[in-house]
């Protein structure tokens, strides 16, 4: 074994304390918000509040966790995330794999009509309009068909299959495979990585949406946990009631912030650790064509 030279051990010991350093100075503002989403409303007025919180409460989280209201929007928030991210793999999967392949006729107009999407939409109003003639409003397909392809996502799948061998889908189609079968037995199982990182893009894009719901949902009680906490931002910081006290509501609003970011990106954060490893294989894998 080659003993590494001074210069290149020196080289590992900077470059080791540049990334814990990185580490640090990214991990701060998760840890200040946790702690002071437990913090008095003196202490974070003050400013005193860093990585440990001051002044310790369960204020704010006793007012969100004992309203009903919440827990059936938490429920209509995961119940949007999963259908919406299933159908928007379902689709994108499929329009990938089509545009994957460099033999179909007309393929240059299909990329054109996806990549012409990223720069011009139909407006708000129309879209609006659209969504209420088609009686998707106050439903679920009001959240999930008008955002169901990411073009992003769509050109990095698309760059995935095309990496992929052709001699393997020529040999299941001598075989007897449909077009199909090749799709969902030898093309989906060699793209765990590239999938799972959709998967994660879409899930986490529609769990902090908001704006979709706001707008085509008219009944408190199908609105997304997003809505609601935006709600309870405006009213403990606006002064409305919020369900408590005068000693209560302005502790909500000293510290309503960051107990809704830590309410709406604990679910993220617990399932990230599970996909972590096809993350950057799969962006990467994707990113070799295109």
């Amino acid at each position: 074994m080659v003993k590494p030279s001074r210069s290149y051990r020196v080289f590992q010991g900077v470059n080791g304390v540049i990334l814990t350093l990185v580490v640090l100075v990214t991990l701060y503002p998760f840890a200040n918000i946790l702690a002071r989403s437990f913090s008095g409303e003196r202490q974070i007025r003050a400013g005193e509040v860093t990585l440990l919180p001051k002044g310790f409460n369960l204020t704010t989280y006793r007012i969100v966790f004992r309203d009903s209201m919440f827990w059936r929007n938490y429920g209509n928030t995961v119940l949007y995330t999963v259908v919406a991210t299933a159908v928007a793999m379902v689709l994108t999967t499929c329009y990938a794999y089509v545009l994957s392949k460099k033999h179909l006729k007309g393929r240059g107009v299909l990329v054109g009509i996806a990549v012409f999407t990223m720069f011009f939409t139909g407006g708000l109003i129309p879209n609006y309009i659209l969504v209420t003639n088609l009686g998707l409003k106050n439903s679920v397909w009001a959240i999930a068909l008008p955002n169901a392809i990411s073009v992003f996502n769509l050109l990095v799948m698309k760059a995935f299959f095309e990496s992929l061998p052709t001699e393997l889908e020529e040999a299941a189609q001598i075989d007897g495979l449909s077009t199909y079968g090749v799709l969902l037995r030898i093309v989906l199982p060699l793209s765990k990585a590239v999938v799972a990182t959709m998967v994660l893009f879409y899930s986490v894009s529609f769990w902090n949406s908001w704006f979709s719901a706001f707008l085509y949902m008219d009944r408190t009680d199908l609105m997304p946990v997003t809505v609601y906490l935006r709600n309870l931002i405006q009213g403990a910081t606006g002064g409305g009631n919020a369900g408590a006290g005068t000693e209560q509501l302005s502790q909500v609003a000293a510290n309503i912030q960051s107990v809704t970011i830590v309410l709406t990106a604990l679910p993220i954060l617990c399932v990230y650790p599970f996909v972590q490893r096809y993350f950057v294989s799969g962006v990467m894998l994707g990113a070799v064509k295109g």
